[in-house]
């Protein structure tokens, strides 16, 4: 039994050398050419779920709407805030 565990801890020993040697080699990847990644390139945009007009011109619309809404009410809060510090700074003295 004693021989047995000296040769499987021979051999787990070898196993470590060898995984460490894998490991401190940096290993070189292969590069694709601009054909190859233009290719695979267009076979994915060929995957993507595309709106159509009328989804696209809904969505617009909806940035352009709450954008604007949102511009206003940022208009709104400094406004008042700029009237109210005015007001303060006056009224203090």
């Amino acid at each position: 039994m004693n021989r047995e565990m000296r040769r499987l801890q021979a051999k787990e020993d070898e196993r470590a050398k060898k995984k460490r040697a894998d490991r401190s080699q940096p290993k070189k990847k292969k590069r694709t050419t601009v054909l190859q990644y233009l290719r695979e390139s267009r076979q994915e945009l060929k995957k993507v779920a595309w709106p159509s007009r009328e989804e696209l011109t809904t969505y617009t619309v909806v940035v352009f709407a709450v954008t604007a809404v949102m511009t206003l009410f940022i208009f709104g809060l400094d406004w008042m805030f700029s009237k109210g510090i005015l007001y303060f700074l006056e009224n203090m003295t």
